[in-house]
């Protein structure tokens, strides 16, 4: 039967990705984005986010994020799983509003990992962003474990989409690629990607439907007739792009005590807010990793503009 060793999440923000010298070209994007009003939160913002907001508070806030990141890519080259589940969010990369599934599991051969320079994305990303490029790389699916979750948790009562092909121009998405790139020292480890609509109304999960999917796919887990040791990481979180610290911390009580019913009672309003939505990954991820103890590495809210924007990081292991 199959074993659950380890237990990881972390965020993913852009700011995870480019250099803390270069933060400050995110206020002119932050101040654009349409998605929300930057001067209504200006206005409304506490004074003290300005004084976070200089060159060497950035680079210590990169310094302590870089090193979680370490620990967490040396914790999962030290349990040396046979596979890897990755729990992430497609925002647009193979879904759309024509198709949008609320859970899907990938059970294709190959992952393609395509470049962020080749695929069509805002120009911020390449620009104001100042993301280094990646390499065009292909990973290999754990076909097997993929279909027997797909099978498994179905059969708990979980209605899941499923794909065995990417779209070509995109390949797998960014809450995936963080993870390969950053992450997986083996670049030979099977993977099976998990993918979550945290971000796009109507059909965005609840917190407690997210919690009993990764408690399923625990079980299916278990009766995998595989003597295989299997690693479970969640990709994203947690509040962004309007950073909410209380509700970050909620969430992360709720994760450390396994407690569901707090997780399950999280404001949704504030939970689905942009990409705060990721934090569901998290909450799939303690659900099935309820066998294992959590342990916070660190939280740090990385504000960027003095409206309160940008992406409070964290990340966590368990075994």
């Amino acid at each position: 039967m199959a074993e659950i060793i380890l237990g990881i999440a972390t965020s993913h923000g852009p700011q995870l990705r480019t250099p803390a010298e270069r933060w400050h070209l995110f206020l002119e994007k932050d101040q654009k984005d349409r998605r929300f009003d930057y001067q209504a939160l200006l206005a409304k913002a506490k004074p003290e986010i300005r004084d976070q907001l200089t060159d060497a508070i950035f680079k210590t806030k990169y310094d302590a994020c870089q090193a979680a990141l370490v620990e967490l890519r040396d914790a999962l080259a030290a349990a040396a799983p046979d596979a890897v589940i990755i729990i992430g969010d497609d925002q647009h990369e193979q879904f759309w509003e024509d198709n949008m599934p609320m859970f899907s599991i990938f059970h294709g051969e190959t992952l393609e990992q395509i470049p962020r320079s080749a695929q069509n994305r805002q120009t911020w990303w390449n620009s104001a962003a100042a993301y280094s490029d990646q390499q065009r790389r292909s990973f290999t699916c754990n076909v097997e474990l993929a279909r027997h979750l797909i099978q498994q948790v179905i059969a708990q009562g979980f209605d899941l989409a499923t794909a065995n092909k990417l779209k070509s121009e995109m390949g797998i998405g960014h809450a995936f690629s963080f993870i390969t790139d950053h992450l997986l020292a083996d670049p030979t480890i099977p993977l099976v990607p998990l993918m979550v609509n945290a971000f796009f109304p109507p059909n965005r999960p609840y917190p407690a439907r997210c919690y009993d999917l990764g408690k399923a796919l625990s079980r299916a887990i278990h009766d995998w007739r595989a003597n295989k040791k299997v690693a479970i990481v969640a990709s994203g979180g947690l509040s962004h792009f309007i950073i909410d610290e209380e509700l970050d911390g909620q969430l992360l009580d709720g994760v450390m005590r396994k407690d569901r019913s707090a997780l399950a009672n999280l404001p949704v309003d504030r939970l689905w807010r942009l990409g705060t939505g990721e934090g569901l990954n998290w909450i799939m991820a303690a659900g099935a990793l309820n066998e294992l103890q959590p342990k916070l590495l660190n939280y740090i809210p990385c504000y960027r503009t003095p409206a309160g924007t940008g992406c409070a990081m964290a990340f966590m292991r368990w075994l």
